[in-house]
This record gives C-alpha cells, sequence and structure tokens, in this order.
C-alpha cells in the first residue's frame, strides 16, 4: 500500500474545494480531451498540493511556510500562503524564469534566488525551515502534496465521464503519481503516460535503474520540470503498471507549445506543452477508440515568446 491513497484525494477535495478552480476540459477533437490546469490560479495545477499542505497542516508556525521551487510551486505556495494570511518564503534557482520571479514578488513572497538547479534550492530550503520552524511545503515529495495534485484527475473523470489514457508531465513526480492515484478506484484507472524531456529523464531512469537516481538537467523544460531526482512518494506510486514512462525532445516540446497556441490559443509555457509533445510527435499512439486526456499543466511564460 503506497503512502497516498484514493481516500487521500477524496479528503483533498473536500479540504481544497473553496479556494482552487474547476478547471474546464475541452474536447478537442473526437477521443481527445484536454484538461486546462493551465487555468488555474497562479498558472498551474500546484496550487492543488499547495493548500492541501498547508490546511491539512492546522495552525501556522510564526516562521510561516518556506518552499524550493522551479517557479510554479513557489507561485501557488506564494499565492495559497496570501489567501491564508501566512509569510511565505520562497527559494528559486538561477535557472527560473523572469516571468516567474516577477509573479513571487507580485505575490508578497520573500525570495532568495539560489543555486543552479532547484536541488541546491531545496537544500537552501530545508536549512531555512529547520532554524525557522516554518512548515515546509515540498514541490513534489509530501503526502499531502501528492493528493491535493491527485485532485485534478478526480475532476478529469468527473467532466470526462472516463478516459482510457491520461499523458501529463514529469518533473519532480508529484502531478503525475497524483492523478495515477486521483483516477484510480478499486485499485483500476487509466493509463497514465508520464512524460518527461529527454535532457530530463528523471522518472525514466529511475525506472530503469529500480530506485531513484539522479540525472542531468537542462533544456526548455528546465525551470519546471528541472527536478535532478524522481520524488521517493512518486516513485513508489509510478513504479506500477498502469503507468508507462515516455521521453520527448526539446524540439517536440517546441513544436507543441506552438500548436497549442496557433490551433487552440492556450498560452502554455514549455513543461505545460510537454505531455502533448508526446502525442503530437508520436512518442504515443493512441489505438483505435482510445480515448486520451492531455492535461495542459502550465501557463507561466513570456507571451511574447509562444510562436518561438
Amino acid at each position: 500500500m503506497t503512502a497516498v491513497a484514493h481516500e487521500d484525494v477524496l479528503a483533498a477535495a473536500g479540504r481544497i474545494g473553496g479556494h482552487v478552480l474547476r478547471t474546464p476540459v475541452l474536447e478537442v477533437a473526437p477521443g481527445l480531451t484536454f484538461k486546462l490546469e493551465l487555468l488555474q490560479h497562479s498558472g498551474s495545477f500546484k496550487v492543488r498540493g499547495a493548500f492541501n499542505r498547508m490546511l491539512a497542516a492546522g495552525e501556522m508556525p510564526p516562521g510561516g511556510v518556506v518552499a524550493a521551487s522551479g517557479g510554479n510551486h513557489g507561485l501557488a505556495v506564494a499565492h495559497a500562503a496570501r489567501a491564508l494570511g501566512v509569510r511565505a518564503e520562497i527559494f528559486v534557482p538561477e535557472v527560473t524564469s523572469t516571468v516567474k520571479v516577477a509573479g513571487l514578488r507580485a505575490l508578497g513572497a520573500h525570495i532568495t534566488q539560489t543555486g543552479a538547479v532547484y536541488a541546491e534550492a531545496a537544500e537552501a530550503a530545508a536549512k531555512r525551515a529547520a532554524e525557522t520552524g516554518a512548515l515546509q511545503v515540498h514541490a513534489y515529495d509530501q503526502p499531502e502534496v501528492i493528493a491535493g495534485q491527485g485532485t485534478t484527475g478526480l475532476e478529469l473523470l468527473e467532466q470526462t465521464g472516463g478516459v482510457d489514457t491520461v499523458l501529463v508531465a514529469v518533473g519532480g513526480g508529484g502531478f503525475a503519481a497524483g492523478i495515477t492515484v486521483g483516477t484510480s478506484a478499486g485499485g483500476s484507472g487509466p493509463r497514465v503516460v508520464a512524460v518527461e524531456p529527454e535532457r530530463i529523464p528523471t522518472l525514466n531512469a529511475a525506472l530503469r535503474a529500480g530506485e531513484p537516481v539522479p540525472v542531468q538537467v537542462s533544456g526548455v523544460g528546465a525551470d519546471a520540470l528541472g527536478a535532478t531526482t524522481i520524488g521517493g512518494l512518486a516513485f513508489e506510486i509510478l513504479s506500477g503498471p498502469r503507468v508507462e514512462s515516455v521521453l520527448v525532445s526539446d524540439d517536440a516540446i517546441v513544436a507543441a507549445r506552438r500548436t497549442l497556441w496557433e490551433r487552440h490559443r492556450l498560452a502554455a509555457e514549455h513543461a505545460g506543452a510537454a505531455a502533448y509533445a508526446a502525442l503530437l510527435s508520436g512518442v504515443h499512439r493512441p489505438e483505435p477508440g482510445e480515448r486520451v486526456a492531455v492535461v495542459v499543466c502550465g501557463s507561466n511564460t513570456d507571451p511574447a515568446t509562444l510562436t518561438g
């Protein structure tokens, strides 16, 4: 039995329901649906896990909350903290986009930019939380965070009436793990295709090694999918038989992002387009009649770059 159960996702849905948006689905072709999580508060699904972690903790410590992030998780924690009247301190690596840093400032977060990659920012955040007693809100490797992200899967099944396959991007793995649990009931559910950039194969490398292992981080998805090692809880969930791991090239991600904008007027960041890249590039080829859902998961990007 994993550390996060379907019942935990149901509890999270009840807990965060008044704080997050029920994002729409869009049927773009027969058998193909987009779940538009890029329209969520703070521009990504991350706010679901942030609210669930903070609300499940009960009374906040005087030090508030501390989080490390490539950008989207920090924005989510800052949004949730502001909504709940809590101080937020966010650590981000140097690769974090200026758009996301500006968003953090606008939300009133205290920002420390440190380290070349997410893992180094996470180490600094953990040290700060230990020093101040603040509540640490991990980007992907906490049960409450995974359960919160899993509410996306609950909504998707309710809105579509059921699908055969869900394509979802993977960084640290918390979102894909949450969707895997959230779309399960009685031990069954749709296949989950976990999509990663070829240049950040965090889950793929772990599955091949049989355990989480560090990988190099680079490429267009680095600011949002830049975890160097898959989360332990996520790995436990994503090692199951319902999950398929696939890799997509940076060129495919760029093309998918451009297509989302030009064909559907969806302003996704590169990480938000990664799942669609697997479908558009042919890495995932649906069987005849297969009902496919693609989670478009983030919109924190510079609009001026959408066609490039």
